[in-house]
């Protein structure tokens, strides 16, 4: 009987020592899983030969456009995102002070008003103290600065053409100027045929930009100053200025037009179109960067033809509308010709054309 006790005690103790042992493997076993599972641990230098390559984690998401298969299978295209703000012209590649101006060095010349005669006179790396009155054809202003205390910077007479004023600054003494201590145009054209105005940096003068026709990309236009006229009236200041009554083309594109001045001190416009001496008709206002005025753009008014205004941004920096009383007025909807495409604020914000006036 003893000996049957004691056969039965040691089944019972090899028993428990077996469920121990089960117990203590089962939970190494799973301590094991867990530490291989864990994120961060690789547990050796080098990796097992049979393990799987990692996945590489996803990409951070962004506030751009879905990717091209976010509507794969849906058969509907992308959803329409707005463009981006832009904060200034230079950020948002306009031009601005770092892009215009002489590249070179320059030599001082008072000149005063200066009247050049001679077909095909090329003036470069002048200091110019004076203004110049171009009497002869293809004429090219290069590399240059002029200040002014004349009516003008640059103007070219009726009757010649050719005219080319790249990478100068034009600007004048506020003040000093023969229309009651203002000047009036950076670059007029009185001629009859188109001029370039490219690459230059204008500032102070009332209107800086004057001309039916002519090629001007990639200037800064900015801080016009605001003055009392011969009048007394406080003088109309426009960053570019047509009368209409053009025959030629008149392109405006890629510049940085600015017209800080307050529509109680005369401000009119970045761009005007007016029909003043003529129907404004074949302009284009392609890719520019406008903001002041009145309106930032005045679009030709009744009658206008051919006037395409595309891709330009109107900037919030003077006015919450670009102008103060809007982004633009005077545009003719049903002009032959007439275009108003991809215009947009500098928020975003797409820019739908003004209504008939």
């Amino acid at each position: 009987m003893t000996q049957h006790r004691r056969r039965l005690t040691a089944w019972l103790l090899a028993g428990v020592v077996l469920a121990v042992v089960l117990t203590l493997y089962r939970a190494d076993r799973t301590a094991m899983s867990e530490h291989s599972a864990a994120p961060g641990v690789t547990g050796s230098a080098t990796p097992s030969a049979t393990a799987p390559p990692p996945t590489p984690s996803a990409p951070p998401a962004t506030s751009g456009p879905p990717s091209p298969t976010a509507s794969q299978g849906t058969g509907e295209p992308p959803p329409a995102t707005a463009e981006p703000a832009c904060t200034s012209p230079g950020t948002c590649g306009f031009p601005d002070a770092s892009s215009t101006g002489p590249r070179i060095g320059l030599e001082r010349h008072d000149t005063g008003n200066m009247s050049v005669k001679k077909d095909g006179t090329v003036i470069k790396g002048w200091d110019i103290h004076g203004s110049l009155d171009i009497y002869a054809n293809d004429v090219t202003v290069i590399d240059s600065r002029i200040t002014s205390t004349n009516w003008w910077g640059i103007n070219l007479r009726p009757g010649f053409g050719g005219l080319k004023v790249l990478h100068t600054t034009i600007t004048a003494v506020p003040g000093k100027g023969p229309d009651n201590g203002g000047v009036n145009y950076a670059v007029s054209n009185m001629g009859g045929s188109s001029i370039e105005v490219g690459w230059c940096d204008i500032s102070v003068f009332g209107n800086a930009l004057s001309m039916g026709q002519g090629d001007l990309h990639d200037n800064f236009v900015h801080d016009l100053v605001a003055f009392r006229n011969q009048g007394g009236e406080w003088q109309h200041t426009d960053a570019v200025i047509s009368g209409g009554g053009n025959k030629g083309r008149l392109t405006i594109r890629r510049n940085t037009l600015l017209n800080p001045t307050g529509v109680d001190r005369g401000a009119t416009a970045a761009v005007g179109l007016f029909a003043d001496t003529g129907v404004v008709s074949s302009v284009v206002v392609e890719g520019n960067w406008l903001a002041g005025g009145a309106y930032a753009l005045y679009g030709g008014g009744p009658g206008a033809t051919g006037i395409q205004v595309t891709d330009n941004v109107f900037s919030t920096q003077y006015h919450p509308a670009a102008g103060a009383y809007g982004a633009a007025t005077a545009w003719n909807a049903g002009g032959a010709g007439n275009v108003w495409k991809g215009n947009r604020m500098s928020d975003g914000r797409p820019v739908d054309p003004p209504p008939a006036s």
